[in-house]
């Protein structure tokens, strides 16, 4: 037994195909029994997070549905916790790259890669919040879009996220990060300006799935304006 239960769940997702995707059972679920996730900074109560299908994933992933393919661009989705977006763009033939720091993300991503008759995805292991040192994981070079959503859900009084986005942004990329309205936002958007990249605002008040009723929240594009 691995410690923690799972379930199924056949997933609509706006703009795609149905996806099948395995899951944490609830938020929890716990087992790090050698301490790996303790040693990413995970605690026990965020631990169930990665594993879990959320509203602003949704919402990505029925962005990246109608998202051009564009042969060679790469694209990287940051924190990708169950990857929908990622699965949503794979599919559909885009380049990506899934990254998280969470020691059992790329187990998930492989059964349900299998789920759904997928071929194998690049993945990624990368952690921004312990960049002490500049190491970003297993992540390097410059991708043409970096996708992400929820991750303003703690405060970065460093910058850290935006510096690890801004290292991995190529020169004409875009960022498009799904917030549901979190604190946090203000302050990320002054250290992406920072960082060189000029911000819009889309609100997000369409279903991207039958679960994603009454969400509220905006998508974040930045573009770069300064080299």
């Amino acid at each position: 037994m691995p410690g923690y239960q799972i379930k199924l769940e056949r997933i609509a997702i706006a703009g795609a195909d149905d996806l099948v995707i395995r899951s944490l059972l609830d938020r929890q679920q716990f087992s790090d029994p050698l301490g790996a996730a303790a040693a990413q900074g995970i605690s026990s109560a965020s631990w169930p997070m990665f594993g879990l299908l959320w509203p602003s994933g949704a919402q990505l992933a029925a962005r990246m549905a109608i998202h051009p393919v564009v042969l060679g661009a790469r694209v990287l989705e940051i924190g990708c916790g169950l990857a929908l977006a990622s699965l949503v763009g794979h599919r559909r033939g885009n380049d990506m790259t899934a990254s998280d720091c969470h020691p059992l993300t790329a187990g998930f991503l492989l059964e349900n890669l299998r789920l759904n008759a997928l071929p194998p995805m690049k993945y990624r292991r990368g952690h921004w919040g312990m960049q002490e040192t500049g190491a970003d994981g297993d992540v390097h070079g410059l991708y043409d879009l970096i996708i992400g959503s929820d991750l303003l859900y703690e405060r970065d009084a460093k910058g850290l996220l935006a510096a690890f986005v801004g290292r991995h942004a190529s020169p004409a990329a875009a960022v498009w990060i799904v917030d549901p309205d979190r604190g946090n936002r203000p302050a990320f958007n002054r250290q992406m300006a920072e960082e060189g990249f000029g911000m819009c605002e889309e609100r997000l008040d369409q279903l991207a799935t039958v679960n994603t009723v009454g969400y509220r929240g905006r998508l974040l594009t930045y573009r770069r304006t300064t080299g």
